[in-house]
């Protein structure tokens, strides 16, 4: 660029710069090349563009009742929720939810909400650990408990 600057004795000098950052793609290649598996990436909660991904199975009314008061819910208390209400096979949902690698995954179906129960699983035990059924009375606050407990560390 020929870009040139003046020294205190008038001698002419070439400007030498250079740019060292780490932007935010570079920061999402390094996050995911450190926190993955065969499935897909394992956001870090600190830095997951949601903290839970919330899947609805079936066509139910109960169950999208269900699953829009706990997504308000979760909203209120400042969680970041991703809602699949796709019309598609719970197989389907569940291998996209480990793709996209949102750290919290809960499964609202008309099954579990007959005895009053969602289905919760972080993504980082999603390797053949079973799930965990939660009672859908509290889960608000059980599941941001659990969010703001893994950003505090």
């Amino acid at each position: 660029m020929k870009a040139e600057f003046l020294t205190e004795g008038g001698e002419r000098k070439p400007i030498v710069m250079g740019c060292y950052g780490i932007g935010v793609s570079r920061l999402v290649a390094t996050t995911i090349e450190q926190h993955n598996d065969a499935d897909g990436m394992k956001w870090p909660m600190s830095i997951a563009p949601y903290h839970v991904h919330l899947c609805t199975i079936g066509k139910e009314e109960n169950v999208d009742v269900a699953a829009k008061k706990l997504y308000e819910d979760l909203q209120a208390q400042g969680i970041e929720v991703l809602w699949d209400d796709r019309d598609e096979r719970p197989g389907v949902k569940f291998k996209d939810a480990d793709l996209i690698g949102i750290p919290l995954r809960v499964v609202i179906g008309a099954k579990g909400l007959a005895e009053g129960k969602i289905e919760f699983k972080p993504r980082a035990e999603r390797d053949g650990k079973k799930s965990e059924m939660m009672l859908l009375e509290g889960a608000a606050n059980e599941l941001a408990s659990r969010v703001k407990a893994a950003l505090a560390k």
